[in-house]
Parts: structure tokens; C-alpha cells; sequence
């Protein structure tokens, strides 16, 4: 089996490319490529893969990207560092994908639904590309749909309950299984959702997850700063106490919202 890895993250590659030949003796590897442009420049030139496993972030982009910019007809399993609501779309599309760290067995499980599947890729009619609907996930993904975002909280305090408007806060964060709503004017409360669910529910044009433990306000946001390894410290107002940091990852999806593109 000839395998093509995408990953920007040189433990999570090396990861991948020691499971893989522990899971399929005598596959052939190639990359991994780190980049959007990178990989598109490639897949331009050489296709002649059975795999190819794909993680979502990329250093310069989601990896979206390289669907718009060169047809790709070999199956795909993507890779990801988040959970995020949307991903429920590649399972419903028979695409699979794995949450890293990548765990063996999860692993295992992906590659024997490749081989399931590996008939239905090759048996697309001359009409319809093997890989037809995985653009037709990738497309529902980007198409706008009706969600009704959160414009207020009503927090539980006591024997009372608080109203807070989206407008008036800060950030949420997770501390210990714990996750918090801190507010513009310094007011913490505890809250029962999940960031997940949070993420699903709020405006993804006023509200980034930066990373596992943080989701920020735009408008709360002072200054963001460089940090070392490619990395971005976001500074906010009021100060949480805790360090926001932006791996380098989620860095130029980062930067495009804080650009409002």
C-alpha cells in the first residue's frame, strides 16, 4: 500500500509513519508535507497513492485548500488536534478521521474501514469521480448554513439567575474539568457546557478556540504577541491569570479572523 502523509507537526508524522509500518508491514511512505502549497504542488505531479492520511491545520491553512486547488481522486483520512462539531460530517460522508494523539487501535479501526471502503472508491462510474463525495462533504462544510447563534447566557448564581449578554464577554476557558464564563468586567461564573459545545453554538465571526482550554472574545482581545516555535500569545483584557497561547497550528486561522477574513 503506497500511503501519503500531510502533517505539520514532526512528532505527530513520526508518530504516523511508526504505527503505519507496525499496522501494514512493507507500506510504502511518502512526506510528510507540511504545508497547503507544499502538498498542492505535489498531488499536481504524483497521485499514484492508495491513502492519504491528512491532517485538518496545516501550518500555512486548513487543508481544505488543496480540494479547491487540484482534484484529488484517492481516499482520505484526516487528522486533527480538536474535536470540533463539524467533523461529525466526515463519519456521516464515510470519511473517518482521527483525533491525535493517534492512538493505535483508533488507527487500526481507520484502516480496516479503508479496506471496506476501497471498493466503493474504485467503483465510481465514469459520470461520477471516486472521490465525488468527499467533495460534496467539503463543499457542505463551507456552505453557509441556518444556525442559530447564542446572543445571551442566563447563569445560574445562587437562588438567582444573571443574564449576559455574548457582547459582554470576555472569553471561556477550562480549569480542571471546570469551565468558566469570564466577563468585560472581570466576572467569572461556572457554566455546564462543554468548550465543544460552546464552540458549536457561538459566532465563529466574535469567537475563536485558540486552543483545547481557551475560546475568546475578538473585542476583548488587546494585543497579540509572538511567542517562540511559531507560536502567538494573545493578550486579553481582563487578564484571566492564565497564559493564552496559539499553537502554531491554529496560528494563520488565527490571524485571518483577527483580519476579519
Amino acid at each position: 500500500m503506497k500511503i501519503l502523509i500531510i502533517e505539520d507537526e514532526e512528532l505527530a508524522a513520526d508518530r504516523m509513519k511508526q504505527l503505519l509500518n507496525e499496522l501494514e508491514p512493507g507500506c510504502e511512505l511518502a512526506g510528510p508535507f507540511d504545508t497547503v502549497t507544499s502538498s498542492i504542488t505535489h498531488l499536481k505531479a504524483v497521485q499514484d497513492y492508495d491513502l492519504i492520511f491528512l491532517d485538518i491545520q496545516l501550518a500555512d491553512g486548513k487543508s481544505f485548500a488543496i480540494f479547491e486547488a487540484v482534484q484529488v481522486n484517492i481516499p482520505v483520512i484526516f487528522t486533527t488536534a480538536f474535536d470540533e462539531y463539524a467533523l461529525k460530517a466526515f463519519d456521516l460522508n464515510s470519511i473517518d478521521y482521527l483525533l491525535k494523539p493517534i492512538n493505535r487501535e483508533k488507527l487500526q479501526l481507520s484502516l480496516e474501514k479503508f479496506r471496506k471502503m476501497k471498493s466503493f472508491f474504485g467503483a465510481a462510474s465514469d459520470a461520477e469521480q471516486p472521490n465525488s463525495r468527499l467533495y460534496r462533504m467539503i463543499e457542505s462544510l463551507k456552505t453557509p448554513q441556518a444556525v442559530q447563534y447564542k446572543d445571551r447566557f442566563l447563569i445560574s448564581r445562587g437562588d438567582a439567575m444573571v443574564p449576559v449578554k455574548v457582547g459582554e464577554i470576555a472569553c471561556f476557558y477550562a480549569e480542571e474539568k471546570v469551565v468558566f464564563l469570564l466577563t468585560r468586567d472581570n466576572k467569572r461564573y461556572i457554566i455546564p457546557n462543554t468548550l465543544e459545545e460552546l464552540e458549536s453554538r457561538l459566532d465563529p465571526r466574535l469567537f475563536f478556540r485558540v486552543n483545547r482550554q481557551f475560546i475568546v472574545f475578538g473585542e476583548a482581545i488587546q494585543k497579540v504577541h509572538n511567542y517562540f516555535n511559531f507560536k502567538l500569545k494573545v493578550e486579553l483584557v481582563p487578564d484571566p491569570g492564565i497564559e493564552i497561547i496559539v499553537s502554531r497550528s491554529r496560528g494563520a486561522d488565527f490571524k485571518a479572523w483577527m483580519n476579519g477574513e
